[in-house]
């Protein structure tokens, strides 16, 4: 069995109030960056890769969470995707000035959390992912 990672985060933790729109948020946000399979869920949670979310039962979290895109066009299939499943806009798809090639654009998911999908540009990975085989 193989366990694939990102390269920094082991896991980020969001704490929602609607779990069921929160899923259906996320689902369009990933569909549309290429990843329609990669939510799980059981009992009160879901997560995908690194993201895991369950409801809150004391605090909602809020947080900015930036999800790599492999091009423009993805960028722009997120935003569209994000604003039709119930995110809100936060900043439309565009160059930014961060550095040259930052194309990015910005959505609050259901809970006010500041999403954003963002192509660095053309550029070479080194690896797709961390694999992980347990020994």
């Amino acid at each position: 069995m193989e366990i694939h990672r990102g390269r920094l985060l082991d896991h980020l933790h969001l704490r929602v109030a609607n779990l069921e729109a929160s899923k259906r948020f996320y689902r369009a946000v990933f569909t549309a960056l290429g990843h329609p399979d990669v939510v799980q869920e059981g009992p009160g949670f879901f997560y995908a890769d690194e993201l895991y979310v369950d409801v809150a039962d004391d605090y909602v979290t809020h947080v900015h969470v930036a999800f790599q895109a492999p091009n423009r066009d993805a960028v722009n299939a997120f935003h569209q995707a994000a604003l039709a499943a119930g995110g809100r806009d936060n900043g439309p798809p565009g160059e930014r000035t961060y550095h040259p090639g930052y194309y990015a654009a910005f959505v609050l998911d259901p809970d006010g959390n500041n999403i954003e999908a963002v192509y660095h540009g053309p550029f070479q990975r080194n690896a797709p992912s961390v694999v992980i085989t347990p020994t």
